[in-house]
């Protein structure tokens, strides 16, 4: 109960300069009809009570499930294993990310089903758990950061000059949507568990960063699907 009430808070403090912002827009400005004004209320309400259940979620079950699974994986001395879970993970989340499902939705609505939703859905979870696991092994090895972003974006450059126009903008897009609520909590536990049993490897230092690098898989991933369908 005590988090549910730290979780509530939280959300409504997030929710309400946004409400009193459409609340005064409404009386001073926009004035639009009552009907519609009661639903935008009514729909604020469950968006905070949705918003509380879905972090109370993340807080008692997906972080703390992550972090499990991550300290277990050094156990098995495999890093295929290490990496298929990482992958897998990385899938799963981002298939299940809410902005993902509106970036997919949109992209087939707008190109009228030449590019279709399932494509883009399981073309940017591809990207993300390949990266995903590609962290997870840099964890292990030690291997700097700053190398692997390099490298990375030296080859999103590379691609952009082969890239049809059209897909370049959409692979950006297909990067930001996959840092959202449900796949950064599932990267960063599993990063911090596998981090925490590893000798010599600092939760912070290790555990962060991984998003940037994830959500460059997408992108490349996009602009691969570009090349290939041009």
């Amino acid at each position: 109960m005590h988090v549910l009430r730290e979780r509530l808070f939280e959300v409504i403090k997030a929710i309400a300069p946004l409400v009193a912002v459409v609340c005064i827009l409404q009386f001073v400005l926009v004035k639009a009809p009552a009907s519609l004004f009661i639903q935008f209320l009514i729909g604020s309400l469950m968006a905070v009570g949705g918003l509380m259940l879905f972090f109370l979620g993340i807080d008692i079950g997906i972080l703390r499930m992550g972090r499990f699974i991550g300290a277990e994986l050094p156990k098995r001395n495999s890093l295929f294993l290490i990496a298929a879970v990482a992958f897998l993970l990385g899938f799963a989340a981002t298939l299940a990310e809410p902005d993902v499902q509106v970036l997919s939705k949109q992209v087939d609505a707008v190109s009228h089903g030449e590019i279709p939703r399932s494509m883009v859905l399981y073309v940017v979870a591809v990207g993300v758990g390949f990266f995903v696991a590609i962290a997870m092994l840099r964890i292990v090895f030690g291997v700097r950061m700053v190398y692997l972003l390099a490298a990375s974006y030296a080859l999103i450059i590379l691609l952009s000059f082969f890239t049809p126009s059209e897909f370049v903008p959409l692979a950006y897009d297909a990067g930001s949507v996959t840092t959202g609520a449900l796949t950064t909590p599932v990267v960063i536990s599993l990063a911090l568990g596998l981090s925490s049993v590893l000798a010599g490897r600092a939760s912070v230092s290790e555990g962060f960063g991984l998003l940037g690098f994830a959500s460059i898989g997408p992108i490349i991933a996009i602009m691969i699907m570009g090349i290939i369908l041009s």
